[in-house]
């Protein structure tokens, strides 16, 4: 019965603490939220590369949930994908590669011209290389693939974020 009433009391003070900790969650109000609402204004550009095409995709994937009613900011991203080989053996061949995919995002708000967001995001993943250039190959592109979706989640998130902070800074009509 006293562990009960513990477990109750360390409850009502968690949940206190909570409360006034001014946690918010990011994406309040669904889609008709402040930050859903300014997703759905940004224009991504077309980014160069089989790595640009799918996080493109993957932004675009993520974004097009929000529906903006006119597009204020522009995402300019530029990509620098690298492959690595490392893990060697005793007659110089490569048993392991390290695959890096890394972003520089700007968001520039299309009213004035101004760079309201200059920021990066990265990812890498490890690959075997096996004795299969197929089977390698196709390692090497299903790495590029899942890290184009983890760096186009990185964009995402910071984005949300700049978009809640604009919210509660600007004016309201």
């Amino acid at each position: 019965m006293k562990s009960v009433i513990i477990r109750i009391t360390l409850l009502v003070t968690l949940s206190a603490m909570m409360a006034g900790c001014n946690l918010r969650p990011l994406y309040a109000g669904g889609t008709t939220g402040v930050v859903a609402q300014q997703l759905g204004n940004v224009e991504i550009e077309p980014i160069a590369g089989k790595a640009g095409w799918l996080t493109r995709n993957a932004l675009k994937d993520q974004l097009e949930a929000f529906e903006g009613q006119e597009t204020k900011y522009r995402l300019t991203v530029a990509l620098e994908d690298k492959i690595a080989g490392f893990g060697v053996r005793s007659d110089d061949r490569i048993t392991r590669e390290r695959r890096t995919l890394r972003a520089r995002y700007q968001l520039v708000r299309l009213s004035d011209s101004v760079v309201v967001l200059d920021a990066t995001a990265g990812s890498d993943a490890g690959i075997d290389v096996v004795s299969s250039e197929y089977a390698t190959l196709a390692a090497e592109d299903t790495a590029l693939e899942n890290l184009a979706t983890r760096v186009a989640n990185q964009i995402v998130t910071r984005l949300s974020l700049f978009a809640r902070t604009e919210a509660n800074t600007s004016p309201e009509p």
